[in-house]
């Protein structure tokens, strides 16, 4: 069973050599469906489009996804990746852990409040 396991492994880390650059984002203080909205932008594009498209962007979602290609970037760059042909191949915004608190109201009540969070993964492949 041991050996299913570590061919397993193995498997994975051939695929991850051969995929391409990655940085992720765990816990971002936001919805999932609000950084959705500025991760449809940049899908797709070059590096340099997509860092100049986020730049001029006025959502809060921008900024951490900017700083986040950054980061895919210089991992490409410590894969000896060409940067220049770099492109945004993949961007994936999922849902994380939802905070529960209790907003006190009226008459001795509590409603509920929902702090939602989401995971954000970018993916940069070499263009052909």
């Amino acid at each position: 069973m041991a050996s299913r396991e570590k061919n397993k492994a193995l498997a994975r880390k051939e695929a991850r050599a051969a995929g391409g650059a990655r940085a992720v984002l765990r816990g971002y203080r936001m919805s999932s469906r609000k950084a959705r909205v500025m991760a449809d932008l940049i899908r797709g594009k070059t590096v340099e489009a997509a860092v100049t498209t986020l730049s001029f962007q006025q959502r809060k979602a921008a900024l951490p996804l900017r700083k986040l290609i950054d980061s895919a970037v210089a991992n490409a760059e410590s894969r000896n990746m060409d940067l220049d042909k770099l492109i945004v191949a993949r961007v994936l915004v999922d849902k994380g852990p939802v905070m529960k608190r209790w907003m006190p109201r009226a008459h001795g009540r509590a409603t509920p409040l929902k702090k939602q969070t989401s995971h954000v993964t970018v993916e940069l492949v070499e263009a052909e």
